[in-house]
């Protein structure tokens, strides 16, 4: 009686290469199955124009600020950066005569829509830089991201930037004698 073995049953290691193929046909079906069961990115989003505040000296409190745009309706809701003690997300605007600013939980970012964080608006509140910055250093920090239930982490950098207007060389007199 000749016994036959199925293929699928027989798990020796010339039979295993069925499902797995030598090594050269390996990776490709591997990295394949690595995609399909990974969840797709929160979100696609652009960072642009990030920069910070340059403090005056002992100055303790910063403000970042940047453009962001999402491929689809995302929600910024941490911000963190190694060069200072933590970051929170703010929002000013005037509230009858006042200008407040306060803490929110979450900026949103809807979908192909540019959200600008600046000056008087949306804005990052740094605290405690753990070193002195200075005009045209780079500052890395790490944005949070919540899009369809998931969590994406985003990095970027920030510019230093002076608010400081230059100190320019008085300019000749151009008096002339008639």
């Amino acid at each position: 009686m000749n016994s036959v073995m199925h293929p699928f049953l027989d798990m020796s290691a010339r039979k295993a290469d069925i499902f797995f193929g030598e090594p050269p046909m390996r990776m490709p079906a591997l990295l394949l199955a690595v995609l399909l069961a990974s969840p797709a990115l929160a979100a696609d989003i652009k960072v642009e124009n990030a920069w910070i505040r340059e403090p005056a000296p002992g100055q303790a409190v910063l403000g970042g600020f940047m453009d962001l745009t999402s491929n689809q309706d995302a929600s910024l809701v941490q911000a963190e950066s190694p060069a200072v003690a933590k970051i929170e997300l703010h929002e000013m605007k005037m509230q009858g005569d006042v200008m407040q600013m306060r803490e929110v939980k979450a900026i949103e970012l809807p979908k192909g829509k540019t959200v600008k964080l600046e000056p008087g608006g949306l804005h990052l509140m740094l605290f405690q830089p753990k070193k002195p910055l200075r005009a045209g250093d780079k500052v890395p920090f790490t944005l949070t991201v919540k899009s369809s239930g998931k969590i994406e982490k985003l990095n970027a950098t920030a510019e230093v930037r002076s608010m400081t207007p230059p100190v320019h060389a008085p300019m000749p007199s151009h008096a002339h004698a008639h």
